[in-house]
């Protein structure tokens, strides 16, 4: 079993009265039993930590299905080993005080001196050395053993035997690694320090139980366990008291009080360590059920509930988004003027059987569906119908598409289609038969090498940005070591026209001193000058002063414009990052969720549509949010000792400025949009605008601009 933190660990007990039928959680490599859920994910988790120890070889930092398997694979490994080797191993194992590299040596050593049959080698024949087999081993009296060998050929045929000794014969390696070896140590021992072999494996190999009398001497046996002796004992004390009852009667007094005392103090810490509350110490980020309110944690917000004001029914919302999606990402490729998330919905739930724009996906999709040349256009060749779909036949072509083979749940849709009463079936219907194309759209051959050159350009994008990286770090090294310099130098020549100044002084100085005759009068002479001209000694210093303000002055403007070059240079290197994100994004391979919750509901965000959608884990409940305080409450309520919702957090908040820019510009659109309707209900009976001119009526003008003529 493998040993938790060094320590041996029990498995978990089943439950006594468990059902045959009842509905239970097990874990996989323990078959351990648990009816509550959380004890199940408490116990996993546990085995997931990397707190395990292989108890045969002794490796750490290990899981515990890690640990079990190197216990399995060590116990193959040791269970390889021959029975003619294993009885002098184990009596150079029994009771021996080495510890275990200086045993593990011991053992190899001589383990070297062994041979044994079948083992391949090289002996010494003529003067030379030549490979072999060992053919038997031949024991003689005395305890003499030698070898009969077989000479092998170049093509490992024995052609020849001979007997030879141990000494003749050479090892090509060690017939077993040293990590075979300590596996089988510490497989076949109870207990270290000294080594003591497992009882029924000593009795099978005949190896003595019983310790030597050096072992005694060192060593004393209670409870069938090998202990060292200690000295200074009260065992020792009580020894020496019985030899000697009368004189030492107090000493033993004194010994037995305070042996009680100190037992007593040990009781009351263990009672006081009981009594305080255990602190579990939990390394975050954990699964989000089990994540426990703490003191140190910030306030959460209330998480705000998300829209639901559809059209259309919330379990169809996915199918409506999958398939808008693929056609605003494709629309080049499809020659399909791109139309908002709105109109696309207002269009699928309008009654209008020929809606210009329903018609219009229809038409793009089929006429891919045709370009590929796959089993739609062998049926539109059969029937001799155009390559071209028209408003006035559209329905034909999707009817055709519907009575395919294996469209036994669309093609119950065919009639109503056929008799153009398309509007009037259910959304869920209209959404199927959109997936359905959108499916078969996917595996066309030119959607396929759209995707390869997208993810093509991608990895190439991802280059040239991990290259430019590259270079920045470069530059900022190389710039680094040239400022030092340019500084070195200018602290150089700033020195030097400061030395130049004072050496000018000094010589003023000395000339004045030359110019005096004589010593007696020389203070007289410079006291006078002084008093005439005391501007003398502080027009140096004034100079010195003005010619250090200046150096300073052109140093800190030398700052400043590094300083703006260096802003500007990280503008650049921002706008950079954002045009190489903004052209990864152009690529589009596929739309991932941001990310999950606490109840495992995913968000969305498509960058077509300025909101944030919310799926419910079993995609039936829909919702979304639209402004930015919603986005600001949702990322303040997220608690990032969980697993998803601290994921959640980082992908909100790497894209946080494009999101929230997408959730203003769509708040703005709404209000402009409120306003031109109350303009238009405003107008009179009399000059009231036709439908179709209503912004809320907009899906009714769609015109596709990228149809091929």
């Amino acid at each position: 079993m493998p040993l938790f933190k060094r320590k041996p660990f029990s498995l978990a007990v089943p439950p006594d009265d468990l059902d045959p039928n009842e509905l239970v959680y097990q874990v996989r490599f323990t078959k351990e039993i648990f009816r509550d859920y959380r004890e199940y994910l408490n116990r996993l988790n546990l085995y997931r930590q990397r707190s395990w120890t292989c108890k045969v070889t002794g490796k750490t930092n290990l899981t515990y299905e890690e640990a079990l398997v190197s216990e399995q694979r060590a116990i193959e490994k040791v269970q390889e080993f021959p029975q003619k080797l294993m009885m002098p191993t184990l009596q150079m194992i029994q009771f021996s005080t080495l510890n275990l590299n200086d045993l593990v040596n011991a053992i190899a050593k001589k383990l070297q001196e062994h041979f044994l049959e079948g083992a391949e080698l090289y002996g010494k024949k003529d003067e030379s050395v030549c490979a072999c087999k060992i053919l038997k081993v031949l024991e003689k009296e005395g305890g003499n053993v030698e070898y009969k060998v077989g000479w092998f050929n170049t093509n490992k045929t024995i052609t020849g035997t001979s007997i030879l000794g141990a000494d003749d014969l050479i090892r090509k390696k060690p017939p077993f690694t040293r990590s075979v070896i300590k596996s089988f140590i510490r497989e076949s021992t109870l207990q270290s320090a000294p080594w003591v072999v497992h009882e029924k494996l000593a009795r099978k190999h005949g190896i003595s139980t019983e310790p030597c009398d050096e072992v005694k001497h060192k060593f004393i046996v209670l409870n069938g366990c090998v202990r060292p002796k200690k000295e200074k004992t009260y065992d020792i004390e009580m020894k020496t008291l019985d030899a000697d009852e009368g004189k030492n009667r107090k000493k033993r007094q004194r010994v037995d009080t305070v042996n009680s005392e100190v037992l007593e103090s040990l009781k009351k810490k263990a009672k006081e360590v009981e009594e305080k509350p255990k602190v579990e110490l939990i390394k975050y980020p954990i699964d989000d059920f089990l994540v426990k309110p703490g003191k140190d944690d910030p306030v959460f917000t209330d998480r705000p509930s998300p829209s639901t004001d559809f059209r259309l029914p919330l379990e169809c919302v996915g199918d409506l988004l999958m398939v808008w999606d693929f056609c605003s990402s494709f629309s080049r490729l499809l020659n399909l003027f791109p139309f908002s998330l709105e109109n696309f919905e207002k269009a699928v739930c309008h009654k209008n059987s020929n809606l210009g724009l329903i018609v219009e996906v229809h038409s793009a999709i089929l006429s891919l569906l045709i370009k590929d040349e796959g089993d739609y256009f062998e049926i539109i060749k059969k029937k001799n119908r155009k390559s071209k779909i028209t408003l006035m036949k559209w329905t034909e072509y999707v009817c055709d598409f519907l009575e395919m083979e294996g469209m036994t749940d669309l093609s119950r849709h065919s009639p109503t289609t056929k008799r153009g009463h398309y509007g009037y079936l259910d959304i869920q219907a209209k959404l199927s038969i959109f997936c359905v194309l959108v499916e078969e759209a996917i595996n066309t051959n030119a959607i396929r090498q759209q995707l390869d050159e997208y993810v093509e350009q991608q990895q190439a994008l991802a280059a040239m940005k991990r290259g430019e990286s590259r270079k920045k770090k470069e530059q900022k090294n190389l710039k680094g070591e040239d400022d030092k310099e340019v500084m070195g130098h200018d602290l150089d020549n700033e020195a030097a026209k400061l030395q130049d100044a004072e050496n000018q002084v000094n010589e003023i100085i000395n000339s004045s001193k030359r110019n005096h005759i004589s010593k007696n009068r020389k203070h007289a002479v410079m006291t006078s000058k002084l008093e005439k001209n005391p501007k003398m000694d502080a027009k140096p210093s004034a100079e010195n002063a003005s010619k250090s303000n200046g150096i300073a002055e052109r140093q800190r403007g030398g700052w400043r414009r590094k300083g703006r070059v260096a802003e500007i240079q990280e503008k650049k290197d921002e706008k950079q990052e954002e045009h190489f994100e903004r052209e990864i994004e152009k690529r589009f391979v596929r739309t991932s969720p941001l990310g999950k919750d606490k109840f495992h509901n995913r968000y969305w965000f498509f960058r077509r549509d300025g909101r944030i959608f919310v799926e419910s884990s079993d995609s039936k409940q829909w919702g979304y949010y639209s402004s930015k305080e919603e986005l600001n409450s949702l990322m303040g309520s997220l608690n990032p000792k969980g697993v998803r919702e601290r994921n959640l957090k980082k992908q909100l908040e790497k894209h946080y400025q494009r999101i929230s820019l997408a959730l203003q510009k769509r708040s703005k659109d709404m209000a402009q949009r409120v306003m031109l309707e109350s303009a238009v209900l405003r107008r009179s009976t009399r000059v009231r605008a036709p439908p179709k001119e209503n912004p809320a009526m907009a899906f009714l003008n769609y015109i596709n601009k990228w149809k091929e003529n």
